[in-house]
């Protein structure tokens, strides 16, 4: 089992489609920087060869986003997972199940923990 901390606030769904919808190109590039900024703390965390389970706790500083936008990020992860290559793909057969908690703190975060499976 492998654990990550991303010490950063990630967007949620209506930041991306706000961003998306103000320019054509703009959704592409922000979602760009937000994997690159991800891989930095994806450096430690092994290449995973078998099917993984993935646990995200999210920490949020506040209650003012909804628990479905803030979750929405797990795709900005998982895609970094993949162009860093620590995962082959995040289609269902690398990535068999995750599961989202929450909590609330002073400092946003996520905290993700991966587990390989051998079969599923």
């Amino acid at each position: 089992m492998s654990r990550i901390i991303i010490k950063m606030k990630l967007p949620s769904l209506n930041d991306y489609i706000r961003v998306c919808r103000s320019n054509k190109y703009q959704g592409s590039k922000f979602k760009k920087k937000i994997e690159e900024d991800i891989m930095i703390f994806l450096r430690d965390l092994p290449v995973f060869e078998h099917p993984v389970k993935m646990h995200f706790h999210w920490i949020e500083d506040n209650k003012r986003r909804d628990l479905d936008n803030i979750c929405f990020a797990k795709k900005f992860i998982l895609d970094a997972m993949v162009k860093a290559g620590k995962l082959q793909d995040d289609s269902s057969r690398y990535v068999v199940s995750f599961l989202d908690t929450f909590e609330y703190g002073s400092e946003p975060m996520v905290n993700v923990t991966v587990q390989e499976v051998e079969q599923w």
